[in-house]
């Protein structure tokens, strides 16, 4: 009876994981239309395209739209293996097979003792609040390596140094799961593991490193913290422009490089919060590799000069590896990353030419969207805070009459 007992939470959960992901499948094979703009195009175009310049062994150092590092070629060129389907179906496939596999890690990581489904609830709702966008974009395969990189944590510091520098070179961000390792064999595999990779593609395929450029060059995306300033500037006759700019929908015209460089202003002192934190911290229960990675991106992304719908993806899993421990502090702002992933994929795609035309609606749904992030991210590194540096409250010491009364022999 225990054993069918403890099994029904589970049933319950891949049925419902189950259910969802047909739902998303559905929507982007296009056997139903998802209302919006259609999101696999970034595939069926944009990807495709890079697939072709890559396998004749070569960068596409002319598109700006290339703004990855080089080890981003690899999810480029997967849908090539599965040669029996078109790109964008093999795509979609190997998309929901990296969303399979952070499941099964997910379920794995709940079985040690302290452990919970939490998190892999997390992941089962919080996926396909974001729509058909999580299976169009390969930021599911970055996530995937993500979270392996975080359970591996304290028991394999050299595997999650290595799954570390490989998401990084696949996407940059991972490399914030550092920001509270201390096991120096974590940090050497994961310089080791990028200067190989690094060189690697340097030696292999010409214009590896042309995506910094293009990234430095970016201006203020649409959905963006920076960007709400100019929707309300165009509500009183700002004259700029939004035009699709450098692969996203972005602003353009006066007073947008003020605007950028205030974005990256704040990532600079996020990031020194972040390094003040480390200095400071004393304390690292189990929980804090994971607390301190969410932290870490929340404000990365927060702060970002772009905030596309797939960003929210990264949150949706470091949120599911947190709540894999039952001592996390992040439960508050794992919930509204939550109701921030429901809000993003109103105002992408399903009302992005309101967000586009800066109208009542648009300005409506990134005011609460990024006003939720700039909530969690607050929330969440005053508990980060307060559960490392923060001293715990002493226990008030007992009169001496009560600690006579204590230690007396009873009569």
């Amino acid at each position: 009876m225990e054993t069918t007992g403890a099994r029904r939470p589970l049933a319950l959960l891949v049925g419902v994981w189950g259910l969802t992901r047909v739902v998303l499948l559905l929507f982007v094979f296009k056997v139903y239309v998802f209302p919006g703009p259609d999101v696999t195009t970034d595939v069926s175009v944009i990807y495709q395209g890079w697939y072709d310049v890559l396998r004749t062994g070569t960068f596409p150092a002319e598109d700006v739209t290339w703004q990855y590092p080089p080890a981003a070629a690899l999810p480029v060129l997967a849908p090539g293996l599965v040669w029996w389907l078109d790109y964008l179906s093999a795509f979609l496939v190997l998309a929901f097979t990296a969303d399979l596999a952070v499941l099964l890690l997910l379920l794995d990581a709940a079985r040690p003792r302290g452990r919970t489904l939490r998190g892999a609830w997390v992941w089962v709702a919080g996926v396909p609040l974001l729509g058909p966008t999580v299976y169009a974009r390969y930021d599911v395969m970055v996530t995937a390596v993500a979270v392996a990189a975080l359970l591996a944590g304290a028991r394999h510091p050299r595997l999650m140094g290595a799954l570390t520098a490989f998401g990084a070179m696949l996407k940059v961000w991972p490399v914030l799961l550092l920001v509270a390792v201390r096991a120096r064999a974590a940090w050497l595999w994961a310089a080791v593991t990028a200067g190989a990779l690094a060189a690697v593609f340097a030696l292999a395929m010409p214009g590896a490193f042309a995506f910094l450029t293009f990234q430095r060059e970016r201006g203020t995306e649409v959905e963006s913290l920076g960007g709400l300033v100019l929707h309300v500037a165009r509500q009183y006759g700002w004259d700029g422009q939004v035009l699709l700019n450098y692969g996203s929908v972005e602003f353009l015209g006066p007073y947008v490089d003020a605007v950028s460089t205030g974005a990256l202003v704040l990532s600079g002192l996020a990031f020194g919060w972040l390094l003040l934190w480390r200095l400071r911290a004393r304390r690292f229960p189990p929980h804090t590799l994971a607390d301190a990675s969410l932290v870490a991106v929340l404000m990365f992304v927060t702060t970002s000069r772009v905030i596309s719908p797939q960003y929210m993806l990264w949150l949706v899993g470091l949120a599911a590896v947190c709540l894999c421990f039952r001592d996390s502090v992040m439960r508050v702002p794992v919930a509204l990353v939550l109701v921030a992933s429901f809000v993003t994929v109103l105002e992408f795609p399903v009302w992005f030419a309101h967000v586009v035309a800066s109208d009542a609606l648009g300005v409506t749904l990134l005011f609460v969207r990024n006003g939720l992030l700039v909530c969690a991210t607050v929330l969440a590194a005053r508990a980060l805070w307060r559960s490392t540096v923060t001293p715990p409250a002493a226990v008030p010491a007992a009169p001496p009459a009560a600690r006579a009364k204590e230690t007396s022999p009873p009569s």
